[in-house]
């Protein structure tokens, strides 16, 4: 065997090597970016796209659904009213309300509290989508079966 035959040889090896690796890492990577949500949001909202990009961003695929008629889907999907924002999700059954941090919902979904959903009331300064201005503290409230109760507290996008 001349020494060339050898090299190119232990080249062929470590390149199968290494397509092995990737080809046996490549499904984890696939899995963790594989949460998809539904968005319905107004046609005009702006903000609701910029939490859509904070969603994708951490992982999700998104579809999102313009509905001039976003209420009637909170309504559906048993948001109360104090609770409400300007979007409203859906992923794996949970309803998302809201301005909710990616973080949050990735916790929901490994935790699967009984629970109907997660919602970020109104529209707080510095939530995802809704950065710039001087970013205030605001609650993730887990809602249903029983009474709606913090489930997180944020400063802009930093957990507290």
């Amino acid at each position: 065997m001349h020494k060339t035959d050898l090299s190119l040889g232990r080249r062929a090896f470590v390149g199968f090597m290494a397509a092995g690796t990737i080809i046996s890492i490549a499904p984890l990577a696939f899995a963790k970016a594989s949460h998809s949500i539904t968005v319905w949001k107004d046609p005009n909202c702006g903000c609701c796209l910029s939490w859509v990009e904070h969603l994708r961003r951490n992982g999700f695929v998104a579809t999102v659904i313009e509905s001039t008629d976003v209420q009637t889907i909170k309504s559906q999907r048993g948001v109360p009213m104090e609770l409400a924002s300007c979007h409203t999700a859906e992923i794996a059954g949970y309803t998302i309300e809201g301005h909710v941090p990616a973080g949050a919902i990735l916790r929901l979904l490994s935790e699967k509290p009984a629970a109907r959903g997660l919602a970020v009331p109104g529209m707080p300064s510095g939530s995802p989508g809704m950065e710039g201005g001087t970013p205030e503290a605001y609650d993730v409230i887990i809602f249903g079966p029983s009474a709606p109760t913090r489930f997180e507290r944020y400063l802009g996008l930093q957990r507290l």
